[in-house]
């Protein structure tokens, strides 16, 4: 396993992250798809052998379930002080006004809910799972900001958003002399590639550690674009992310499988290849339902893509409309 600073922190991270929305109580939430824990932990527990040391999950993912599948796995398994583990607020978790969102109220009550479900006293990255319009963004960065002064978060990050509204919280969090952002959670894969036009420069720009979610397109780069499953067939979100570019996107999982059936590499090792060598990346975000998907992972790690496999994977892509966000 290979290891790097997460941005411009002293925060050591596998370069491989391991997305645990995967794991949850099934019916809880809005994923049908995703692992109970006893079909969790043993995947949890082969990325820790495996040298993964970086979790990221979310309050929201399966009704707060995933959360505390984690904590209990982790905290079995391995050395708190040794894995570094990343959570989000925003969604909603419960009905009325205050359920949702990025208010004082709703981060200050949410952090204490997140520490609670994943038994341990303090969160190395929280993240605001998205941009909320609905609360100033001094508001959010303040409170923000206190959590990390109390000591129940190390660091702080963000997801998907426009450039400039990342552009605008950085500089008021120097301006406030307020804990900054250390990250981007954004959505970056060999099918949609708009965050190369904004968001990945300005990340290196000022030193973030990005960490892209669906770096496979929730496995539409792994497989024949016929074929699907079942997360495929329920996952209504992800859905929406490929609905009106199928054309052009067929020919991008094509090139894949041609470079990959070159190499003798599965698919998988070819589109996550071409996301760890994409610049400022840090460590994209793996999800694995399989013990075969954390394999692949690994082994991504040692593929470096040529200059001429490079460009024909990126030669069939076409502009995509901005997703994501929402």
């Amino acid at each position: 396993m290979d290891y790097v600073k997460l941005g411009r922190t002293g925060l050591d991270v596998s370069r491989i992250c391991l997305g645990c929305m995967t794991y949850g109580e099934p019916g809880r939430g809005s994923h049908e798809w995703t692992l109970p824990e006893a079909d969790s932990r043993p995947l949890i527990k082969k990325a820790l052998d495996l040298g993964i040391n970086f979790f990221d999950t979310a309050n929201v993912y399966s009704d707060g379930t995933s959360e505390e599948i984690v904590g209990r796995a982790l905290k079995e398994f391995s050395n708190r002080d040794e894995v570094v583990i990343a959570t989000k607020v925003y969604n909603r978790m419960r009905p009325g006004p205050n359920g949702a969102g990025l208010s004082r109220k709703a981060i200050l009550t949410e952090i204490d809910h997140s520490l609670k479900r994943l038994g341990t006293d303090y969160v190395d990255l929280y993240q605001i799972h998205r941009f909320d319009h609905a609360t100033p963004i001094e508001e959010t960065l303040e409170a923000l900001n206190d959590v990390v002064r109390a000591g129940k978060a190390r660091y702080i990050g963000a997801s998907s958003m426009y450039a400039w509204q990342f552009a605008q919280a950085l500089a008021l969090s120097e301006r406030k002399g307020w804990a900054r952002f250390a990250t981007m959670q954004n959505y970056v894969n060999l099918l949609y590639r708009e965050e190369e036009r904004e968001m990945l420069p300005l990340c290196k720009a000022e030193g973030i550690g990005v960490i892209p979610w669906s770096p496979m397109a929730r496995g539409r780069l792994t497989r024949d674009w016929e074929e699907s499953s079942f997360r495929s067939d329920t996952d209504k979100f992800g859905q929406t992310l490929y609905a009106k570019t199928a054309e052009a996107d067929r020919k991008v999982v094509e090139a894949v499988a041609h470079v990959a059936e070159k190499r003798g590499i599965s698919r998988a090792q070819v589109a996550l290849a071409w996301v760890l060598q994409k610049e400022p990346i840090t460590a994209p975000i793996v999800g694995a339902s399989k013990p075969n998907h954390l394999d692949d992972a690994v082994a991504a790690l040692s593929v470096k893509l040529t200059p001429d496999e490079l460009a024909s994977l990126d030669a069939p892509y076409v502009p995509h409309a901005v997703v994501g966000f929402s």
